[in-house]
């Protein structure tokens, strides 16, 4: 496996984890967190936590990380959609391009 392969992989298990801080012990939710996971339809969580889910990012990874940004180029409909696999690869990215 190449350094390319793993960064998504181990910057999933942390963007699943920060988000486990978020939204409670996801065990006696009874919810797994996979890429697949929506924001909105499995987690529940309303803009406003996208919002405080940002500033975890941002203090975990840094500034340029930035949640806000990403999610203002997007429409209402994709953002209602949003996986965590989106932001694990948003996420993946901006490291990848830190170097």
């Amino acid at each position: 496996m190449t350094i390319e392969q793993q960064l998504p992989a181990s910057v999933f298990a942390t963007v699943a984890e920060l988000l486990g801080e978020l939204v409670g012990d996801t065990e006696v939710l009874g919810i797994e967190i996979t890429p697949e996971t929506t924001f909105h339809e499995d987690l529940q969580l309303e803009s406003i936590d996208l919002v405080t889910f940002a500033s975890i990012l941002a203090e975990h990874y840094g500034e340029d990380v930035n949640l806000a940004e990403f999610l203002a180029e997007k429409d209402l409909d994709d953002v209602i959609g949003l996986r965590v696999g989106d932001i694990a690869d948003y996420v993946a990215d901006r490291l990848a391009r830190r170097g």
